[in-house]
């Protein structure tokens, strides 16, 4: 066999990747993808306006809700049979959601969307670490799945943007079918499977985190659409504080845990899930809010919309390399708190729009911030899974991906009540009022990457003692 080309193995494993990344770009766009069609959506179906939202939150709420039970399911039940079930149940609720009729009928297949994203994407970066034990391919692997995760809220808006422009906004969720289906035709030749645990679900312990998790959810959704101090949101919110405080409490007891605590003992895990909740929290409200004061302030079609976000998307990927190239040279923790720095100068440039900015203004502010952001959601995707063993692979990836979910929720619920409160709650806000309302917005996403600054710091110091103290070990056993 020729040295130049690929060993069977690394074939393996390259269609490995395709199909993991595949899967995971599919699921992660859907939350984004029918963004520029809402209106259209809205029109076709007869949504009102306080029932539109549910096009987004009723995915959002059972995928964040189920995302640490189907770790879990994972975990029993191996991760390739559980992951092949998600996507097989995505492909369909796809299909059903793009020829939906009726309102309700599309608002219960993105329903059935997010329950088939919570038993999937916990398995696709424990295959990933099964699939790529070497440090350097891992490394490697994780960076892309990291990109493709950070990417794909961008990548929806301008697949939705081509397909409301051109053809319907059916084609953006419709086009999940043939992908879904080369995947499942794929899953069962190439994708490793777990052995099953022996073992049982921890019934208490999934029942408060699932509901815990579901009522924070709704909670932030109902605070965004009537305010944080109306009964609908103050009683799914303190359900949520208790239920979630009775998983802790659960878990601590338990001989077969949904999530082993220990996970959250290191400082670099840790710090790792509250700097994704931080980040995408300031990202996903980014894309959310951009993309209206692209069409409602500087009059942008769909199309063009979309088109926006194009060189941000390019930089998410080609940190890929950057980081690939960066991570034997330098610090990890120092690489990721120059990302975040980074990050927040290019939010902080953002916040500095009006009604009368132009495209091209907004460009590269928005080049800045894929490169922070960029490097950052891979460092970050590293170190939630840093030093985890294979048997805890599920939960740490269910972590991360909780922590990405909710961070988009809890982000979005804060921005938006941020920006009702700087337009003063006007239904009808001009061009001026509402410019007004994105820069404040883009203001208090600038603090997220301030407090995620203060987490990269914290890790870069636990990194740091960490490093002495290995190397007093080793010169008192030289010695």
């Amino acid at each position: 066999m020729s040295p130049t080309l690929p060993t069977s193995g690394a074939r393996r494993r390259a269609v490995v990747l395709m199909v993991i990344l595949g899967c995971q770009l599919m699921m992660t766009l859907d939350a984004s993808i029918v963004t520029t069609a809402l209106t259209h959506i809205k029109a076709e179906l007869g949504f009102t306006d306080s029932s539109l939202s549910w096009i987004q939150n009723a995915y959002v709420l059972a995928f964040g809700g189920l995302l640490l039970l189907g770790a879990r399911a994972g975990d029993l039940l191996g991760r390739r049979r559980v992951f092949i079930t998600g996507a097989a149940l995505f492909t369909a609720a796809s299909l059903l959601a793009g020829v939906a009729p009726s309102a309700e009928l599309l608002v219960a297949a993105r329903t059935l969307q997010g329950v088939a994203s919570a038993l999937a994407i916990p398995s696709t970066l424990a295959l990933l670490i099964t699939t790529f034990p070497e440090p350097g391919e891992r490394t490697r692997a994780i960076a892309i799945y990291s990109a493709v995760i950070g990417a794909g809220a961008s990548v929806g808006i301008i697949v939705g943007g081509v397909f409301t422009e051109y053809l319907s906004w059916r084609w953006g969720l419709l086009v999940n079918v043939p992908i879904g289906m080369l995947i499942l035709a794929l899953s069962p030749r190439f994708l490793p499977e777990t052995e099953r645990q022996p073992g049982r679900v921890d019934v208490l312990g999934a029942l408060s985190v699932t509901v815990g998790m579901s009522a924070l959810v709704y909670g932030l959704v109902e605070a965004a659409e009537i305010g944080w101090t109306n009964t609908r949101t103050v009683l799914p919110l303190a359900a949520s504080v208790v239920l979630l405080v009775a998983f802790v409490l659960v878990e601590l007891r338990a001989s077969q845990p949904i999530v082993p605590l220990r996970l959250f003992l290191s400082v670099q895990r840790s710090g790792a899930y509250v700097g994704r909740i931080l980040i995408v929290g300031a990202m996903f409200s980014t894309f959310y809010f951009l993309s209206q004061y692209l069409q409602n302030v500087l009059g942008l079609s769909p199309l063009a919309t979309g088109f926006v976000y194009i060189p941000m998307t390019g930089m998410f990927f080609a940190m890929v390399y950057v980081v690939r190239w960066a991570a034997p040279r330098v610090s990890k923790p120092a690489l990721l708190l120059a990302s975040l720095v980074t990050a927040a100068i290019g939010m902080a440039w953002l916040s500095r729009i009006d009604s009368t900015t132009t495209v091209a203004w907004i460009l590269p502010p928005l080049l800045v911030l894929g490169i922070g952001q960029g490097i950052a959601i891979i460092l970050l995707t590293d170190f939630g899974m840093a030093e985890v063993d294979p048997g805890a692979a599920g939960a740490a990836s269910g972590l991360v991906n909780t922590a990405h979910q909710i961070g988009g929720s809890i982000g979005l619920a804060l921005l938006t009540v941020v920006y009702g409160t700087a337009v003063h709650h006007d239904p009808a806000p001009g061009a001026l009022t509402q410019a007004h309302g994105y820069s404040t917005v883009f203001d208090v996403a600038t603090g997220f990457y301030a407090l995620a600054v203060v987490v990269a710091v914290v890790i870069l110091v636990a990194e740091r003692r960490a490093s002495r103290s290995t190397s007093v070990t080793m010169a008192a056993a030289a010695g």
